[in-house]
């Protein structure tokens, strides 16, 4: 059976680092930036753990600015 992956792209730039995507997220994919602001002076959310993604869309759901954008990759 193939498995899915899932995989996100957040717009760094339009990202306020309000840690709700991380919070949303049931399986620990992402973190915010610890080291790195964007040009707004925010740590932003990134995958800190790609493998663990779902591609569930909770962090999508719940970003206030619509920053994030879900795939789903099927792996042979």
């Amino acid at each position: 059976m193939a498995k899915v992956r899932g995989a996100i792209v957040v717009n760094i730039e339009r990202c306020k680092g309000c840690n709700l995507c991380v919070v949303a997220c049931p399986t620990d994919t992402l973190s915010l930036q610890p080291n790195e602001v964007n040009d707004r002076g925010y740590h932003y959310a990134y995958m800190a753990n790609p493998e663990n993604c779902i591609g569930c869309s909770s962090c999508a759901l719940v970003c206030p600015d619509a920053c994030i954008e879900v795939y789903r990759k099927v792996e042979k």
